[in-house]
């Protein structure tokens, strides 16, 4: 009798295990497509999947935290609203004695099992270099970039503008200016843009550090009448006939789908007692009309999280 209540015990706690994702805003898509990463792998190994939005509020990100640790999961994943803020969550988490991945974005401090990040710093690198062969190509190498940048307080912000920044440098082609995203809004990258139009006459190439308000960043450029083209980091799947229209002339793909599903992956081998690497970086995508049509099985699935896609 005893045998068979501590076999049931043992079924019952299989069956409660639980990851939980903790999300920066699940209203952009790049957050999205973690999220479904982290739900896919997480459902392969036999894990329930909850995922907390914060709606871009440190406060909230406080808040749901404190809501993930009361429901005792098995583990959680976490991709921070910014680096700063992330410790006091992972001082929190480790109280708890709950192990934690984060996924993309960083942390200025504190204690984690393991950080998936993208190579933002080489990728942004690559990306810079594709527009400075393309500004050649065009002959406008003598013209400025203007940037639309994530928070600098980011860490993987502040990688992503020094490596462009230093592609740019070796060929001596100038950034206009530079503006933060804050509520992350089509209004808001609308505006930004026209602002950098209108302030930087000589700026012939826009870099949005993002991707899912690219809309806002065309619609500006369209009524200035002016030639002046977009590239951005990350994608969305319009990007897939955008770019080789050359209506958006590179993209820098990381690739959120993979990252949810290592971070599940990395959390189940430690949960099983097995050895995991304290860091993965994965490699950013420079896309462009030349390279897209040989990229596209891992654009499709790692990038935008399409994998039951019918032939």
């Amino acid at each position: 009798m005893l045998f068979i209540l501590c076999f049931t015990s043992l079924l019952f706690a299989e069956n409660q295990k639980k990851i939980i994702y903790l999300t920066p805003d699940l209203s952009i898509p790049f957050w999205q497509i973690i999220s479904k990463g982290v739900e896919e792998s997480a459902k392969k190994l036999n894990y329930d999947f909850s995922v907390y939005s914060a709606g871009n509020s440190a406060k909230q990100e406080l808040i749901n935290t404190m809501k993930a640790i009361k429901s005792k999961p098995s583990a959680i994943v976490i991709s921070p609203t910014n680096s700063s803020n992330c410790v006091t969550v992972l001082n929190l988490i480790n109280k708890a004695e709950i192990p934690v991945v984060i996924a993309d974005v960083g942390t200025d401090s504190g204690e984690y099992l393991s950080y998936i990040s993208s190579d933002n710093y080489h990728g942004a690198y690559k990306l810079g270099h594709a527009l400075t062969s393309f500004m050649k190509k065009m002959k406008i190498e003598n013209s400025s970039v203007g940037i639309i940048a994530i928070p600098q307080k980011r860490s993987n912000g502040k990688l992503r503008t020094t490596g462009f920044m230093k592609a740019l440098n070796e060929v001596g082609i100038k950034s206009a200016d530079m503006r933060q995203q804050i509520d992350f809004s089509f209004d808001e990258t609308y505006k930004y843009t026209k602002d950098l139009i209108s302030l930087n006459p000589n700026m012939k190439v826009l870099w949005l550090q993002g991707s899912d308000k690219y809309g806002g960043a065309l619609k500006a450029i369209e009524e200035s009448k002016k030639e002046i083209y977009l590239i951005t980091f990350d994608a969305e799947p319009e990007f897939l006939e955008l770019i080789p229209k050359n209506i958006i002339v590179a993209a820098g793909m990381q690739q959120p789908f993979l990252m949810g599903e290592k971070a599940v992956q990395i959390l189940d081998s430690h949960l099983k007692g097995k050895k995991v690497d304290s860091h993965i970086e994965l490699p950013i995508l420079a896309v462009t009309k030349e390279n897209i049509e040989r990229k596209l099985p891992l654009i499709k699935r790692n990038v935008l999280g399409i994998i039951n896609e019918t032939k």
